[in-house]
């Protein structure tokens, strides 16, 4: 059985030669592991194997992993890629580095409220979606301009760029056009003096087509941890 080591390994090998294919340095492009539904010991095993950077979907799994890790607290980059409550805002501002799924201006001004000033800004991605599912949080690709405006002015946040969890495409010509409008959208906001940097888009079935149109970060869990078993939204896991 192949272990978290080998599996990192195989994903990293799947993302160079993205990178390859599009042109684009391999350090261009974070992976991020996303540890939802499995436990601590998970995460110090992929840890152990060089993997810093981690995805969660539930605040409370979350927040709890993150108390059976407090050790090795400092050596991680703990990510909220999950949908995100006005009432477990400040337990997030709290405790995460980043935010992927801000969907509405509210969230972003109870995080710049709720982040303590002793912690490094919180940083922040506006989750959009690019695909116009009616079941789909996110904001619709013409009013992220407006919310992105205003995030950008928050003290205690860094807006970081756009996060999309495109539907399921089969092919790679099909996947590669929710990743392109993405592109272009965090290109348009660029091109109006917003400072960003990050396209969190791509997950285990559609990084390389993310990669080839620009991700900058890859949010990968069933390739590295395995299928899993319990509720949720499985495209938000990656």
């Amino acid at each position: 059985m192949a272990t978290i080591a080998s599996k990192i390994q195989e994903v990293s090998g799947r993302i160079a030669r993205a990178c390859d294919a599009a042109g684009r340095p391999v350090a261009s492009v974070t992976l991020l592991a996303v540890s939802k539904t499995f436990g601590a010991d998970t995460v110090r095993e992929a840890l152990a194997a060089g993997q810093t950077r981690f995805g969660e979907n539930y605040v409370q799994e979350a927040l709890d992993k993150m108390a059976a890790l407090a050790d090795v607290r400092a050596r991680l980059e703990w990510h909220l890629i999950g949908p995100l409550q006005s009432n477990k805002t400040r337990a997030v501002a709290e405790a995460f580095d980043w935010v992927h799924s801000v969907d509405r201006l509210k969230i972003a001004q109870r995080l710049s409220e709720q982040r303590p000033d002793a912690l490094p800004p919180l940083q922040v991605c506006l989750q959009v979606n690019v695909s116009g599912e009616a079941s789909k949080s996110g904001l619709a690709p013409d009013e992220v301009e407006e919310v992105a405006r205003a995030v950008a002015t928050l003290p205690r946040l860094r807006l970081r760029g756009l996060m999309a969890i495109p539907e399921p495409a089969g092919d790679l010509s099909a996947q590669r056009r929710p990743h392109r409008a993405l592109h272009e959208l965090l290109e348009r906001l660029q091109a109006g003096g917003l400072a960003l940097d990050t396209l969190s888009m791509g997950m285990t079935a559609d990084l390389e087509a993310a990669v080839l149109e620009g991700a900058t970060l890859v949010r990968v869990g069933t390739a590295i941890f395995g299928g899993r078993s319990t509720g949720g939204n499985p495209r938000a896991a990656g």
